[in-house]
């Protein structure tokens, strides 16, 4: 079981650095950088080039406002630079943010990511061997790498490419074509992980190249934990409140809907467009809370963990703490559950 730090969405250039050594310090296995509130290509050079050890990935690039070519570039300099520690992540996002926020094109978001996913690969070949670049899609086409713009063969594995992944035809798309998948806060829980996540990706290998390997599974939950019961407390309300908000966008009640909770996911949305932001945690039960939502002091984290994924993944990712003070206990969680996990 490989153990992943996740970072917060407002950490930036200044402090990702700072940040990385002591996630590489403290024992995990990588660190898993956001592309939100800031650039998600620049936050995973900064915290490569100040670590020595650990693997860097993105959870998850937003693909679509960014051709393939730009992100196969830096992807290829990072792993070059990195010695072969990083990781490209990708996501769609949801239609409003690309046209609105982005002002870029929506695609269909499998057909497309299947294109985006194949022209990578196909300029990753090209930038490997120094072929011709040809890839022609319905959405994509890359017909020209003249040998001056191509940066030629590193001495590094090809970038791995993992998605983010809700719907059922994303999911199969993982296991047709991507390296991994990232789950996401609102689809983690043991139900339907186990239900939904692994029957739709193993559906997808049917189609997948033998030359790949099996895809990694990347639990992306959330972990309420501290070093005492108060610090535990604090940190399930903030995550109540995260999960009120996700839970509020249509394209992750999949998972309530498997619960037979849709009916939430409908009141926090109405709440959204009322204004209602502050009372949204308040709609959120313990027993919601306590399916998608890790919780726990260190020292109960193994056990937890393991209830959960034992079995179902091979990544999990935990928060850092907020006071480097408590950097040695969450150090001897990690150790733990790596001994739990029998790795």
């Amino acid at each position: 079981m490989q153990i992943f730090a996740a970072t917060p969405e407002n950490l930036g250039l200044d402090n990702i650095g700072a940040y990385a050594r002591r996630v590489e310090a403290m024992g995990f296995d990588g660190l898993f950088v956001p592309d939100a509130i800031h650039d998600g290509l620049l936050l995973a050079c900064r915290a490569l080039a100040e670590t020595s050890r650990i693997r860097v990935g993105i959870s998850v690039l937003l693909a679509f406002p960014r051709s393939p070519m730009n992100v196969a570039l830096a992807a290829w300099d990072l792993q070059k630079m990195s010695g072969g520690r990083f990781e490209l992540g990708l996501g769609t996002q949801i239609r409003q943010n690309i046209e609105d926020r982005y002002s870029a094109r929506w695609l269909p978001p499998a057909v497309g990511m299947r294109e985006y996913v194949g022209a990578l690969r196909a300029i990753f070949r090209s930038f490997r061997t120094r072929e011709p670049l040809n890839f022609v899609g319905e959405h994509y086409r890359f017909t020209r790498l003249q040998p001056f713009f191509n940066p030629g063969p590193i001495d590094a594995p090809d970038v791995p490419v993992m998605l983010g992944a809700v719907g059922p035809k994303m999911l199969a798309l993982v296991g047709e074509a991507a390296d991994g998948m990232h789950t996401h806060p609102t689809n983690t829980s043991h139900r339907y992980l186990k239900e939904a996540i692994l029957p739709q990706v193993q559906g997808g290998i049917a189609r997948r190249d033998p030359a790949l390997a099996r895809p990694l599974i990347c639990a992306n939950e959330l972990v309420a934990t501290g070093v005492d019961a108060a610090t535990v407390a604090r940190e399930r309300e903030r995550f109540r409140g995260t999960l009120a908000f996700l839970f509020s966008t249509p394209a992750y009640w999949p998972s309530l809907e498997l619960f037979g909770w849709k009916d939430l996911g409908e009141k926090l949305q109405q709440m959204t467009r009322e204004g209602r932001w502050k009372e949204m945690s308040g709609a959120l039960s313990d027993t919601v809370l306590d399916e998608f939502l890790v919780t726990g002091r260190y020292e109960e984290l193994p056990e937890a963990l393991a209830r959960r994924f034992a079995g179902l993944v091979d990544r999990i990712t935990l928060t850092v703490p907020d006071n480097p003070d408590h950097d040695i206990a969450a150090a001897r969680a990690i150790e733990a559950i790596r001994t739990r996990f029998g790795a």
